[in-house]
């Protein structure tokens, strides 16, 4: 059984389409593997048997996508429920939602932003210990990308603390998400990355993301991580220290030794703070 990642650690995300090198992957070619646990509960056959091989091989943190944390509709206990089977199941080291909502009266197959209000805290504070109870489990919300903000009765610095600090969660910080929010809603990164509490960021995740234009950044885990969002994951590892991080990559795959190439420089950059 896998316990507790070591804050210098490095993870790959679990798809369907790299099954297979992530099971031949050398040994020591990364430390754990995240998945999104509403896309295996329930999948069996030859998936199912790959996913255990994985599992009891490499720790496993989960990073949910249905939760809808901070929506209208009432909580998908069941799903919670099937969730927390899953996690015991496999023996995850970590759970991570996002601060966002994706069903009103339905799936919206999307991750939306929540309004920066204090309603909206105290909503979505209460969801997060509701789904904890459910769990029996601490989890972590992350911060997301966004590109239409709704109303903003606070800023997202203020929102986000708040909620962290009502809801009693911890953080994982999507420093490519930081980066293209930064860019997109003309505010500092490294200002956003210093406010966040560092006593409550359990993990980061990295990834690529796609410029539409100077002012315009698209978050798609579709590419290299760019130079800027190394810099920053330099800059949250000497300001808040090492957590283990994540090299998110969804579609658009390199061949698997480019991958593990750039997983490595996560490995790189925390050498030169370790």
């Amino acid at each position: 059984m896998h316990t507790a990642l070591p804050p210098r650690s490095t993870g790959l995300g679990l798809r369907r389409a790299l099954l297979d090198p992530l099971i031949e992957a050398p040994a020591g070619a990364f430390d754990f593997l995240e998945c999104a646990p509403d896309n295996w509960i329930g999948v069996g056959g030859i998936l199912g048997e790959q996913l255990t091989t994985l599992t009891a091989r490499y720790p496993l943190s989960c990073h949910g996508l249905s939760l809808s944390l901070g929506g209208p509709d009432p909580l998908d206990i069941a799903l919670l429920q099937q969730t927390r089977q899953f996690l015991d199941r496999h023996h995850a080291v970590l759970y991570s939602e996002h601060l966002s909502y994706c069903s009103a009266d339905g799936h919206l197959y999307d991750l939306l932003p929540l309004p920066f209000t204090e309603d909206a805290v105290h909503h979505v504070a209460a969801r997060i210990r509701t789904a904890q109870d459910v769990l029996g489990r601490r989890i972590a919300v992350e911060n997301v990308s966004y590109y239409a903000a709704p109303f903003q009765q606070l800023s997202e610095i203020d929102f986000i603390t708040a909620v962290l600090a009502e809801a009693d969660c911890d953080l994982l910080l999507d420093v490519n998400n930081v980066f293209v929010n930064a860019i997109n809603h003309r505010y500092d990164a490294r200002a956003f990355i210093t406010a966040m509490p560092s006593q409550r960021i359990v993990s980061y995740h990295i990834a690529g993301h796609f410029d539409e234009a100077d002012d315009l950044k698209i978050d798609t885990h579709g590419m290299p991580v760019k130079d800027a969002v190394w810099q920053l994951l330099d800059f949250s590892y000497a300001h808040h220290g090492l957590r283990p991080t994540v090299l998110e990559r969804d579609f658009n795959f390199p061949p698997f030794a480019q991958l593990l190439d750039e997983g490595a420089l996560i490995r790189s950059a925390q050498a030169r703070v370790a």
